[in-house]
């Protein structure tokens, strides 16, 4: 935030009344709780949208399962402009609302618009909004079927173009999404990505030894733990940081990771460090890089706890494989 905006924010704040400060107060405090409230997007981000054609909309996956598309993202792949009309619905909802493509369409439409899924990202401490995937194809079936029997307005006739474009690019993804299930391609391809990644992150071979852990990263531990440091023994670590850290870092660096780490590891004739494992091209910059924003989320956290929630954040776990080792307030 900018000196400029900050300094903007504490005159409007030190222009409030005391009542307007309580009530302001007592309403960022409502939305926090409404936002715990709120299932998490468990898949999905803004930087690998869902591509038809040259239309991107950012798509997610619920913990309860549902698929979400962005508000934002559904409304600007219809070529509609976003805000409120003077009903205080949005033009998206109006739009649907008309007669010709409320008759036309296969769902009740309007009740869906108007009613957006309110949901949480790992990576955004907000509300966002989005509506079943499902609906862009049911806006699209009415609109279309609405021109076809002549009863949409020319005005919309631009919006029915965009939904033809929308459709011949659901068939192409469609039919390739079918033949990746029917073949068996899907789990593979899935297979594939996750080698690639493993591949540039693990060594084929043991690397040599350079201290990669800070001091500082230990020294952080051992506050976040409530333990004494230093400790009496400068190399003593508790037994069970290893797995904390398997937690903290390696769990969280790629998907699949730590397992495969640990598979490799499982071959060297004694026991070595993990991060010797590592790509010198790729694994160790990532990891130097993800250490550093680790010490930084320490360092403002008040206590173990405070600190997995901030990082769960910064930086979710890949998977959802949770070690057993780990007492539920670790994670």
């Amino acid at each position: 935030m900018s000196s400029s905006k900050s300094a903007g924010g504490k005159a409007r704040a030190a222009a409030l009344t005391p009542e307007q400060r309580s009530k302001s107060a007592s309403n960022a405090a409502k939305a926090k709780v409404e936002l715990k409230k709120l299932p998490m997007a468990t898949h999905g981000s803004d930087n690998r949208p869902l591509i038809l054609g040259d239309v991107q909309i950012p798509c997610y996956v619920l913990e309860t399962g549902e698929r979400v598309l962005s508000e934002r993202g559904l409304t600007a792949a219809l070529t509609i402009s976003r805000g409120s009309t003077a009903s205080g619905d949005s033009r998206l909802t109006v739009f649907a609302a008309h007669p010709a493509v409320s008759a036309a369409s296969p769902t009740n439409l309007v009740e869906t618009l108007k009613n957006p899924i309110k949901f949480k990202r790992p990576d955004a401490g907000r509300v966002n909004y989005g509506y079943p995937a499902t609906v862009l194809a049911d806006i699209c079936e009415g609109v279309l079927a609405a021109r076809a029997n002549g009863t949409l307005p020319p005005n919309y006739e631009n919006i029915a173009n965009q939904c033809e474009l929308l459709v011949r690019a659901f068939a192409r993804v469609g039919i390739i999404a079918l033949v990746d299930e029917v073949t068996g391609y899907q789990k593979d391809r899935a297979r594939d990505a996750l080698a690639k990644i493993l591949e540039a992150y693990v060594a084929k071979e043991l690397q040599p030894y350079v201290k990669t852990f800070d001091a500082t990263y230990y020294e952080q531990l051992f506050r976040l733990r409530g333990l004494k440091f230093p400790p009496e023994n400068p190399k003593f670590r508790p037994q069970y940081f290893g797995l904390l850290t398997n937690d903290i870092v390696y769990e969280r660096l790629a998907p699949g990771l730590l397992e495969e780490l640990k598979r490799q590891a499982a071959k060297d004739e004694k026991k070595s460090h993990l991060h010797r494992r590592l790509t010198q091209e790729v694994g160790h910059p990532k990891l130097r890089e993800h250490l550093a924003s680790v010490i930084t989320a320490m360092k403002l956290s008040k206590d173990y706890k405070d600190f997995i929630d901030k990082l769960n954040i910064l930086h979710p776990r890949f998977g959802d494989t949770i070690p057993l080792d780990l007492n539920e307030g670790d994670r």
